[in-house]
């Protein structure tokens, strides 16, 4: 480049740094580059530590360690002062050396606060560089160690100091707490792992094709972090891809996921529909009807066979009466496990394969096959029995079972005359402390005054027993799957004098009621227009009594007076005339958590962590969990964001 070329690229820069000097003035934004001493302001240091020479990404040097140089440069470091300036023939002679021969060989001097970078020597070295879009510059830094408090930021950040004494790059930067170590498992690795040179570069080189493509798709103006974006492909890729794929496969790839990327950074991913959604039966309607199927194939995906487990067998009875209630429509075909090495993945291709339009995998444990599905075959509508799931490829469903263990618990309440009721909840998960609380505030309704005493069978499988050892003459246990399965000790039952137990009422789900639903709304268009009012957000059905997915059994041995209460509470519940959480509650700790006068949302009574005051018991933490029940947890825990993540994928 002769200085001449130099001088006309300095003109360029200066007219992209008066240029965004302007946009950034109009908006009422601040022009110059941000000063360190300005966001410091004040004794906000914990410490200072030296980090000597490395090379640091470009896009993260942001701004000056003082504001010395504040009218020099615009906020994207291209310069402000005249082709005539002293400070215009520095930058030129930069520009020459940078194409030379000689090439900018100093490090620039920087401070990096926050994981973003300033500068301190060098401000001309970096606005040359950055005009020729150099993705890293070489910095002798220096870090600013900022004080420990709870902000997510600043809790994050304390992360990356730990991921950057394992990784030493500085290319991967998140602002919620918990990513890092979700990285880490992601490439799998333990969360203690110190990288090698060789994983270091592997992941560099991959980690640049995917901000490559990320870039191309315009990710960071609409405000998405790539690294965001890829924690989120990795839970549907394996790393080992970024490498393998062309450039327009991973394009593809990065495209079938890009609705999860937008979402995964809502502050509400997720939309909870309570209730079936009626079908526009106007003109918009049967215009927007040109086109659909008459007719479809629908695929159940099981993780037992349905012989093998009370819990599938639900669904398969489900399936049944969905099939025999739309006959003519709808044809299913159900798969399950054989042989050893079939897996959920497996399975859903096969069925995919012999012409599967709508998928149903009843366990949450699937999730994770339902995902890579939905990138790899947009065109199948999928949907995974779990709850608040922020996936938007797949839609989850539950039943609001809350409501009619809130029934039991008033019947509970009729019978327990005075004295401690037992409740076995099955895990910490989403709506299992709803369930425990509305039984716990319908038992208060018939017996103020009443304890309930909290065991959980995923930390003691005997649960039962230990009650019946200690004489607890009334417990509510699990509930039963299905509308027909014999109740034994399932669901609300007594304790006689012989030690064996009577069943007394149970709540139940009714799975083929919501799969006529979903799959007559896929047919009449009902499916188009759930979740309408979050659009762009994931769809998680939870469907309640009033839908007819959650009923009550009441057993031969319950006495008249309470059966009679039971179905009154429950018109009234299915009316809307009593919702279990309209009162004043206080927690087991003396919080108040209602004054009578509010709704709790479905996404607070999903999301409930606390326990109502009348609750003798705790929500287990997770180390005291059995192993076998720690995956569903994971999963669905109400503190999942709070489990240490288990390695996972591909190593580098």
């Amino acid at each position: 480049m002769s200085m001449q070329e130099a001088v006309e690229h300095y003109q360029r820069a200066l007219r992209l740094g008066k240029k965004c000097y302007k946009e950034l003035t109009a908006h009422g934004s601040y022009p110059y580059l941000p000063a360190l001493e300005d966001r410091l302001g004040g004794p906000s240091m914990a410490g200072v530590a030296d980090l000597g020479v490395m090379e640091i990404p470009m896009e993260d040097v942001i701004g000056t360690r003082t504001d010395a140089r504040r009218n020099a440069f615009a906020a994207n470091f291209m310069p402000l002062l005249g082709p005539d300036t002293e400070f215009a023939a520095k930058w030129v002679r930069l520009c020459d050396d940078h194409l030379g021969e000689a090439g900018i060989t100093d490090p620039i001097r920087c401070v990096e606060y926050l994981g973003r970078f300033y500068v301190q020597e060098g401000n001309k070295r970096c606005s040359v560089l950055k005009s020729f879009g150099a993705a890293t510059v070489s910095a002798y830094v220096t870090r600013i160690l900022p004080l420990w408090s709870e902000d997510p930021e600043i809790v994050a950040y304390y992360e990356f100091l730990h991921f950057y004494d394992c990784a030493h790059i500085y290319q991967i930067r998140f602002d919620r707490p918990g990513q890092y170590s979700k990285l880490q498992a992601a490439l799998g690795f333990e969360s203690e792992h110190v990288w090698s040179e060789a994983e270091r570069q592997s992941f560099l080189a991959g980690f640049a094709r995917f901000q490559a493509v990320f870039a191309r798709r315009h990710g960071e103006e609409l405000g998405l972090s790539v690294s965001d974006a890829l924690l989120v492909w990795l839970k549907v890729y394996p790393f080992q891809l970024l490498r393998e794929l062309s450039e327009g496969e991973l394009t593809r790839t990065l495209a079938a996921v890009w609705p999860d990327v937008v979402t995964d950074v809502q502050p509400d991913p997720i939309t909870v529909d309570t209730l079936p959604v009626e079908p526009d039966k106007g003109i918009k309607g049967l215009l927007a009807g040109v086109g659909r199927p008459s007719h479809l194939q629908v695929a159940f995906v099981y993780s037992h066979a349905p012989l093998n487990s009370h819990w599938v067998l639900g669904h398969d009875q489900g399936r049944r009466y969905m099939e025999a209630a739309m006959e003519g429509r709808v044809s299913t075909k159900t798969y399950w496990p054989e042989e050893d090495d079939d897996t959920d993945e497996g399975l859903m291709e096969v069925a995919i394969a012999q012409g599967a339009q709508v998928l149903f995998a009843t366990a949450p444990q699937q999730i994770g096959a339902c995902r890579r599905m939905a990138a790899a075959h947009p065109e199948v509508k999928l949907l995974n029995c779990s709850l608040f799931m922020p996936y938007t490829g797949v839609r989850t469903y539950y039943s609001r079972i809350y409501e009619a263990k809130f029934l039991s618990g008033v019947a509970a309440g009729a019978l327990c005359r005075g004295e401690d009721i037992g409740y076995i909840a099955s895990y910490p998960i989403f709506g299992v402390p709803a369930g425990i609380n509305a039984f716990a505030l319908g038992a208060t309704l018939t017996c103020p005054g009443v304890k309930v005493r909290l065991r959980w069978s995923c930390c003691d499988p005997e649960a039962l027993k230990r009650f019946d050892e200690e004489g607890v003459r009334l417990v509510s246990n699990r509930d039963v799957p299905t509308p027909s399965q014999y109740q034994a000790q399932w669901g609300l039952s007594r304790l006689r004098e012989d030690g064996s137990r009577e069943p007394l009422l149970s709540p139940f789900w009714n799975w083929g009621i919501f799969y006529e639903q979903v799959v007559g709304s896929i047919l009449d268009g009902g499916w188009d227009m759930a979740g309408s009012h979050g659009k762009g957000q994931a769809i998680n059905y939870w469907w309640g009594i009033q839908s007819g997915v959650v009923g009550m059994r009441c057993a031969p041995t319950l006495p008249e007076g309470a059966r009679r209460l039971v179905e009154i509470m429950e018109r009234e519940v299915r009316e809307g005339a009593v919702d279990p959480f309209r009162r004043v509650i206080r927690d087991n700790t003396g919080k108040e958590r209602s004054d009578g006068e509010r709704w709790f949302s479905p996404e607070e009574i999903l999301k409930m962590d606390w326990l109502c005051e009348n609750v003798e018991g705790e929500i287990p933490p997770f180390e005291t969990i059995i192993p076998a029940a720690r995956g569903m947890v994971r999963l669905q825990g109400v503190y999942r964001e709070e489990i240490p993540p288990e390695k996972e994928g591909v190593l580098l």
